[in-house]
């Protein structure tokens, strides 16, 4: 594991600028780099949730920036001061997303990663400011029909189908032109169905009825176990549930993402994050089931019109990361379920789900 080590800008702890912090995946990044001893900074505007509390927010080392990363003139100033820049804030939700907003998808995340780079680039040029470690997404390979995806096939097979998979493409066409043109250094790195605590009801998701339960996260873990929770029976899933995806805890996430920022191999490289286990969505929800209805009750499922976007297959190779960080994803989707779970009913009773 790499550790912080001095800015020789300052002599004091490096430091890092983490873009989306109040977010599912960035609140378990900067959690990481407080346990790693790295000084941060977290820029958020609260669009998606709105105001929320983290176990972290007083944490000497954090310093929390209400604003938006559209504003180029504010990112500047603040990753002029920044060793590191991890780039995670994005216009970004359930699958519902995909057909809801389609065109803010793309248009609001081209503007965001368009006014990160243009502030990264006047930092680097000030001298301080180190890399970029870039938050792409395993949606760059929604179109392939080749498995593993290993890293460089989202550059030969088809273009993504979404808009927002295509947009995270863009993101990567991004960091590698950014270098190509301004010598920028970067890391591209691709979470795979990041699953943990702390994830909400977003202020722009719409609701939708699946069965007798409305829900609006659109996202198969939570989804699954609020209508477990609430006794759905026979529980709707979307399509046949053979979908595969890769469940990765959001703790291993953020170790990969710190140690691809911090690690030297990763210069100028890219690397997808996720575990190496594969569940189908049957799969996931008979393990949910059990686990909320313990092993005496059947499970008879109910099977809803799967959306036009749900990727039958998302499996990585994660031999990459391996072989040079030395990240391997660990945690079970049983063990993280034990951890999920008691979170999501606590939400559902706050109302915050």
């Amino acid at each position: 594991m790499s550790s912080p080590t001095e800015s020789p800008a300052s002599g004091t702890k490096e430091k890092v600028l983490v873009s989306g912090s109040a977010g599912f995946i960035g609140g378990y990044v900067v959690e990481e780099l407080l346990r790693r001893g790295y000084s941060v900074v977290g820029i958020d505007n609260y669009s998606k949730y709105g105001p929320v509390s983290k176990s972290y927010d007083d944490h000497p080392d954090y310093n929390l920036i209400k604003g938006d990363v559209e504003d180029t003139e504010l990112m500047t100033e603040l990753l002029v001061d920044c060793d590191h820049f991890i780039a995670g804030a994005a216009l970004i939700g359930g699958i519902s997303y995909f057909h809801t907003y389609a065109y803010d998808l793309l248009a609001k995340n081209e503007r965001i990663i368009a006014s990160s780079c243009d502030a990264a680039i006047t930092a680097h040029k000030a001298g301080r400011l180190k890399k970029v470690t870039y938050l792409s997404s395993s949606m760059v390979f929604e179109s392939t029909e080749t498995w593993p995806s290993r890293e460089g096939d989202e550059r030969k097979v088809p273009p993504p189908l979404s808009s927002y998979g295509f947009q995270k493409l863009a993101v990567e066409y991004f960091a590698r032109a950014a270098w190509d043109q301004y010598k920028l250094p970067y890391t591209i790195v691709r979470p795979f169905n990041c699953v943990g605590i702390g994830e909400s009801r977003a202020l722009g998701d719409v609701e939708i009825d699946s069965g007798n339960v409305k829900l609006a996260m659109s996202h198969v873990v939570p989804d699954l176990v609020q209508k477990v929770v609430k006794g759905q029976d026979p529980l709707h899933i979307l399509g046949e549930g053979n979908q595969i995806r890769h469940y990765t805890y959001g703790g291993d996430l953020a170790r990969g993402i710190v140690e691809a920022m911090s690690n030297p191999a990763a210069l100028n490289d890219d690397f997808n994050l996720s575990t190496a286990d594969g569940h189908t969505v049957v799969q996931l929800a008979e393990i949910i089931w059990r686990k909320v209805n313990g092993p005496d009750k059947p499970m008879t499922l109910e099977h809803e019109p799967a959306f036009e976007y749900d990727v039958q297959r998302r499996v990585p190779a994660v031999e990459k990361a391996r072989e040079t960080l030395g990240f391997e994803a660990t945690t079970k989707l049983e063990d993280m379920l034990d951890e999920v779970i008691p979170w999501i009913e606590q939400a559902m009773k706050d109302g915050t789900i």
